[in-house]
């Protein structure tokens, strides 16, 4: 699964009013291997199941030219056996047990999901398999062929025939001229041919030590359970070095930038990007309820205008990904039969320069409040959001109790902030903008 959002989920807001998240904290209880591996367990009795994440902080900023893709290729490789458990052995015993699995990649981490009723001997054979795959994967030359094959067709699908998926790759190819952050989660295609077999050992040894991963455990299970099978299973795995500290910093655009794509398509697309800070920065809440304002729900700014009054777009999103570096803050347009996308981006700019010129009312930000925390509190409320959320936070803020403190870091959010971010970080000199140009246009 590759994980990497253009738009944010464009939701319709409710008006919920609700008692702050800090008043409905949630006891984790935590416990740190002595190889390094830290565990977060939430219990909840509520219903016979868990949930069992594990988050290794490798992603495609960890990569090098040459080696691109590489993350999202051992998000494969995790399910094609190791010393215990063959090829396709963890689904097979996973779906034996009742459960499912899953994973993600992103520029920052790999994530893999495991899902399943409670149970002790259910709970102790998700570890043991686990283990087998951490401690010993399987480097079999003909399953590791095999599995470049897929991931290059998974291109093919996503990225080099799929009009939104090549254009987002251009358009990140072109904001970043430094940072990882430039290149595609999936990797480059003469890259995911040409990886050798001391690439891929180097990089999941790297990626993949004990020492480099969060493991969160939330449901029907007890801590001292869970601490007793990871010492058993987890522990016999020795710590080893960690993946190299990202030192490259994106420097300061100097000037707008842009990029065409032409492909044989129905409609333009249109990506328009700035720069922003990344998630534990303070400016963070306010980039997040800015993100609201503008495009949440059918009563937005920007949906209004776009969609309803000025009949500019089919579609409009917003929004920014979790990145332990600066990111993007993002745009994405889908123009009318008919329409110029350059009249879009008018229209955009002139939206943004309201915010800067007049910021947002008092209504528009509570309501921006009320709704993302409705969302973030409805994140919380199974067994499989919290087990995401918990690793989340304690992945990209450093803390999981930073979760606790959204409604109160929400509240602190003015008016003036909103104008102040829109002033810093939407400036002209620090857009990208990518553009797909159907063939036969002319344009």
């Amino acid at each position: 699964m590759h994980a990497k959002t253009i738009i944010s989920a464009m939701l319709v807001a409710i008006p919920i009013l609700f008692q702050p998240l800090n008043a409905q904290t949630f006891e984790v209880k935590t416990h740190t291997l002595k190889n390094g591996m830290k565990i977060l367990v939430q219990e909840d009795h509520g219903i016979p199941n868990v949930a069992f994440y594990t988050f290794f902080r490798i992603g495609s900023r960890n990569e090098r030219p040459g080696t691109t893709g590489i993350s999202h290729f051992f998000e494969h490789m995790m399910f094609n056996g190791a010393k215990k458990y063959g090829p396709g052995e963890f689904d097979r015993v996973m779906e034996n047990l009742g459960g499912n699995n899953n994973a993600y990649t992103s520029n920052n981490i790999t994530a893999y999901q495991n899902w399943f009723p409670s149970g002790s001997v259910t709970l102790e054979k998700v570890f043991e398999l686990e283990a087998d795959r951490i401690a010993d994967l399987s480097f079999d030359p003909q399953a590791i062929e095999s599995e470049r094959g897929v991931v290059a067709n998974e291109r093919r699908m996503s990225v080099d025939n799929n009009n939104g998926g090549i254009l987002y790759e251009q358009f990140e190819a072109t904001a970043y001229t430094a940072h990882p952050y430039m290149w595609p989660v999936i990797g480059w295609m003469s890259d995911i041919q040409s990886w050798t077999m001391d690439d891929l050992k180097n990089h999941w040894k790297m990626g993949y030590a004990p020492n480099n991963a969060t493991l969160v455990v939330v449901g029907d299970v007890t801590a001292t359970e869970v601490i007793r099978l990871a010492e058993k299973y987890f522990e016999p795995i020795p710590a080893r070095e960690l993946p190299p500290k990202v030192t490259t910093v994106e420097p300061p655009q100097l000037g707008e930038r842009r990029t065409t794509v032409r492909k044989p398509a129905q409609l333009p697309i249109l990506l328009i990007g700035y720069h922003v800070p990344q998630t534990n920065h303070p400016d963070y809440y306010a980039l997040d309820l800015l993100d609201s304002i503008l495009s949440y729900g059918n009563s937005s700014r920007l949906h209004q205008r776009f969609v309803e009054k000025d009949q500019l777009a089919l579609a409009i999103g917003s929004g920014t990904s979790s990145n332990l570096d600066p990111g993007l803050f993002t745009f994405s347009i889908r123009p009318r039969a008919g329409v110029d996308p350059a009249d879009c981006e008018k229209a955009l700019y002139e939206e943004l320069a309201k915010i800067a010129e007049e910021s947002v009312t008092e209504a528009e930000l509570t309501k921006a409040k009320n709704q993302a925390m409705a969302d973030f509190y409805r994140s919380t409320q199974t067994i499989n959001g919290r087990g995401n959320t918990l690793g989340t936070y304690e992945v990209f803020t450093g803390d999981y109790k930073n979760l606790f403190n959204v409604s109160a870091e929400m509240n602190k959010v003015t008016i003036q902030d909103i104008q102040r971010i829109v002033k810093e970080y939407f400036k002209d000199t620090n857009r990208t903008v990518a553009t797909l140009i159907p063939e036969g246009t002319g344009k």
